[in-house]
């Protein structure tokens, strides 16, 4: 084998792609209902920014979870 050989990387290459999850959503509800609730109520408004922090940390530590498990050494 000739070094050229040697330094080409493998024909297919694994794509890491995150699980199905509802977290997106929930968000988006989150913040649908703060906004909503700006014109109806204060207590709507509130229970949405509450589903909209929830959801963003676990969105974010979720993602973290899942970078940390990638490969250091990517060719």
């Amino acid at each position: 084998m000739t070094d050229v050989e040697q330094d080409t990387p493998p024909v297919g290459e694994e794509l890491h792609l995150p699980g199905p999850t509802i977290i997106p959503l929930m968000c988006a509800v989150g913040i649908t209902l703060a906004i909503v609730g700006t014109t109806v109520s204060l207590v709507i408004s509130a229970i949405g920014l509450i589903i909209f922090v929830v959801t963003t940390v676990i969105w974010i530590r979720d993602t973290r979870r899942d970078i940390d498990q990638l490969p250091e050494d990517h060719h």
